[in-house]
């Protein structure tokens, strides 16, 4: 059987959170105290030297429970009104979960057209290495 590496062997650690993981449905709110544990766990990697970048779900999950928005699928009016609402919640979670220990979180909006090779590709890649370079934790959504 072979182990996978430690974490602590690498430069750059690209955490995905989704949902399930960062709102607790039942009561539309976020899982503060996870939340807390990660970005302990986070924070720990940061200060030996890694770069931390964070892909975040939620925002949908957070607006739609705090605005009344139905259960199920949603019309895609509905879905953008409670990811709009969501977000600001969403990023200010992150931004006071990695203040808390004095780490810059910076929110970064990304669509699949600026992830590929196109014209808004070249923008979104430097901005990364920009955060990265002053040692802030980018928050992807």
């Amino acid at each position: 059987m072979t182990s996978l590496p430690a974490l602590a062997r690498f430069n750059r650690i690209v955490v995905k959170v989704g949902s399930s993981l960062l709102v607790d449905r039942a009561k539309g709110a976020l899982k503060q105290e996870w939340l807390d544990a990660l970005v302990a766990d986070l924070a720990a990697l940061h200060e030996r030297g890694a770069d931390i970048l964070v892909v975040s779900s939620g925002a949908i999950a957070l607006g739609r429970t705090a605005h009344g928005f139905p259960k199920g699928a949603l019309k895609l009016e509905d879905s953008q009104a409670a990811a709009a609402i969501g977000q600001i919640a969403l990023a200010r979670a992150w931004a006071e979960a990695f203040g808390a220990r004095g780490i810059a979180a910076g929110q970064v909006l990304l669509t699949l057209q600026d992830t590929e090779e196109g014209p808004r590709y070249p923008i979104a890649r430097p901005t990364l290495a920009r955060l990265a370079a002053s040692r802030a934790s980018p928050v992807i959504n």
